[in-house]
């Protein structure tokens, strides 16, 4: 298949704009939005925060089968993509609304009710989204310059989402600074969805195989996909890591480095080295191999983790190199295991002779989504482990043991997590991918 467009390149990398969006803002604001304006308690606060993305692993794999039979009937999966980020963006929205129904068991549940049916359309969405790099070429080289400029657009939606929203709800202040933020949120989610369902009209579409028939059949091919498998549980476990750093940058901010102004600052040191890096870590994956590069960017990231362990000490400035540096492999770890996934599929696909790039993002979507949301909630745990006090004005004085579980939960854990995933990115399990 020929050389893609920069058109369709860039048309398909603007979906990231609904994907950072949603999958970096609840992470950094939901759990404070709960302890802080609702007064749950940590260990609820993160169960609400999972239970919606628990949900995505049973759905997400029948998103999967939907779209792949969206593609056999009518060679295309477009219109999930439509339908699914106009459900996220206007759902994103209402989830920040906070209703004020004067219960705190009363709003904690329409928080749950509004995540979970905002996590199912971003399912919609992000299935097809993922799928599609497997079937607009099926060259090794361009499916790995595709998805750095995915991700290179990532980064840029990520520091814009992630660094703008915890501005704008510091800036309004309260419950209306969430709402503002939930509303600009969702329009930024919508703009990348009208950009990747008109930047994608012209990319082109590979073989149109048959539709796997049946749930057996799907479980069959998962049980034999041994190397999917094993790529899997390694993107899970950093999802874990990285959904944990997330939702520890808010609490950081105000009792590690004793400023919530910082949180954007934290942000902006994490995901601006990881864009400079988006372009560079592509080519040191061509030079040396894409596990290769998939274990060095984990190192990185796993070396900046464990230098902010020492944040309570550290100058800020040094503290900051540390961020960045985890920054660094971040990129990386967003990078390599989304260009490894298409040759999986194309492989797998060319063995079967039949569709398995929907359910393959499905069940991908669905291990990604679980990390990211388990992340919070650990992150939880930890909160109700060193006894901090839940508030509804963030005014609460925290105990030292509070300030050491968040600084342990922002920077050890995930650092252990994400290197965890070294060891199991074997080439002998991972045919083909070098």
């Amino acid at each position: 298949m020929a050389a893609l467009s920069a058109s369709t390149r860039f048309g398909y990398s603007l979906g990231s704009f609904a994907t950072g969006s949603f999958g970096t803002v609840p992470g950094l604001l939901l759990l404070p939005y709960l302890t802080d304006t609702m007064a749950v308690p940590g260990a609820v606060a993160g169960i609400i925060v999972l239970v919606p993305k628990a949900w995505d692993v049973v759905f997400n794999p029948f998103a999967g089968r939907l779209s792949d039979a969206s593609l056999a009937r009518r060679g295309s999966r477009r219109r999930f993509l439509l339908v699914g980020g106009i459900g996220v963006a206007v759902l994103f929205a209402a989830v920040f609304a906070h209703p004020g129904f004067g219960s705190t068991a009363a709003d904690a549940s329409y928080v749950v009710l509004a995540f979970l049916l905002c996590a199912t359309a971003f399912g919609i969405f992000q299935v097809p989204y993922n799928a599609l790099p497997a079937e607009i070429t099926d060259n090794y080289h361009e499916r790995t310059k595709l998805t750095s400029w995915r991700i290179g657009i990532l980064a840029i939606a990520i520091l814009i989402a992630g660094g703008g929203a915890p501005k704008i709800t510091s800036a309004i202040g309260g419950v209306t600074g969430y709402r503002v933020m939930g509303v600009v949120i969702g329009l930024v989610i919508l703009f990348g969805t009208f950009g990747v369902y008109l930047g994608t009209r012209g990319a082109p579409v590979g073989s149109l195989r048959p539709n796997t028939p049946g749930w057996r059949d799907l479980l069959a091919t998962m049980k034999q996909w041994r190397s999917f498998r094993w790529l899997l549980g390694v993107y899970f476990v950093q999802s874990l890591g990285l959904g944990t750093l997330l939702a520890g940058v808010n609490y950081a901010a105000r009792y590690v480095f004793g400023d919530a102004d910082l949180q954007t600052y934290l942000f902006v040191g994490f995901v601006g080295p990881a864009l400079v890096m988006m372009p560079v870590w592509p080519r040191l994956g061509a030079r040396w191999g894409k596990l290769w590069g998939f274990r060095f960017a984990s190192i990185v990231f796993g070396l900046g983790s464990l230098g902010l362990c020492a944040a309570t000490v550290l100058p800020l400035a040094v503290s900051f190199v540390f961020v960045a540096l985890a920054g660094v492999g971040y990129a990386g770890i967003q990078v390599f295991p989304l260009a490894i996934l298409p040759d999986l599929i194309g492989q797998e696909e060319e063995r079967t002779g039949a569709t398995r790039a929907g359910i393959a993002a499905g069940v991908w979507t669905a291990s990604e989504t679980l990390g990211l949301a388990l992340g919070p909630g650990l992150f939880g745990l930890l909160l109700s482990a060193g006894d901090y006090v839940s508030t509804v004005d963030s005014s609460a004085t925290q105990p030292g043991s509070a300030v050491t579980a968040i600084l342990l939960g922002f920077s050890l854990l995930p650092g252990i997590l994400v290197a965890l995933g070294i060891p199991l990115l074997r080439r002998t399990v991972l045919e083909g991918v070098s």
